[in-house]
């Protein structure tokens, strides 16, 4: 019998250090997805995963076969995938609906917004381990990213600002990130930005109006 809830994104190494990209000049992560380089680096760790049951069924990349594997992964219940191969089969599946990439459709798409409900059940029910809290938070970024549409901006711009640390094993708490977002609603994304980790942009002079 298969291991239940897999551990996913923990076949590649993750780097040491968040480095400006060499297509878009910001941190690795910050023009995802946009930027082929950084959507590159980023997906490359749901890629492995995804990659690995494709071979293990016996699948090759880009073949109706591959369709039809991400409508079974879809079909199964939580946990019987890593969660990365969850939202890969999401990429490889158009919302009925829609059209678009199911779970980032439009804000007004029924379909993507209960097929990008339903992803997080893993999340929820998995057992302590299978999933760490900067995967979670990794994963919230990249599904945020990839259906900019369906947020608010603050939201947005927040796992911008810190995908590139994500990506290197970093976790917001809770009051990091209320108080990253209060920045961003303050004007001070320039600020943000040039900090060197998350605890460095939740540690800016207090806003003006906060003293």
């Amino acid at each position: 019998m298969a291991q239940p809830y897999p551990p996913g994104a923990r076949l590649l190494g993750r780097p040491a250090l968040a480095k400006p990209c060499s297509a878009c000049g910001d941190l690795v992560g910050r023009g995802y997805p946009d930027c082929p380089n950084c959507a590159e680096r980023v997906d490359a760790y749901w890629l492995a995963d995804w990659g690995a049951l494709l071979s293990g069924n016996g699948v090759a990349e880009g073949t109706p076969e591959e369709r039809e594997l991400a409508t079974l992964v879809l079909a199964d219940e939580p946990g019987s995938h890593p969660w990365t191969c969850d939202d890969w089969a999401m990429r490889r599946t158009p919302c009925p609906e829609c059209r678009a990439e199911l779970g980032s459709g439009a804000l007004d798409c029924l379909v993507c917004a209960g097929a990008d409900q339903a992803r997080w059940a893993w999340d929820h029910t998995a057992p302590p381990g299978a999933m760490r809290p900067d995967e979670h938070s990794l994963r919230l970024a990249v599904a945020c990213l990839r259906s900019a549409e369906r947020r608010r901006p603050g939201i947005v711009g927040f796992w911008r600002l810190a995908l590139p640390f994500l990506l290197v094993g970093e976790n917001p708490t809770r009051a990091q990130a209320r108080r990253i977002r209060t920045y961003l609603m303050a004007g001070r994304e320039d600020e943000l930005s040039a900090a060197d980790g998350i605890a460095a942009m939740a540690s800016l002079p207090p806003l003006p109006w906060r003293t």
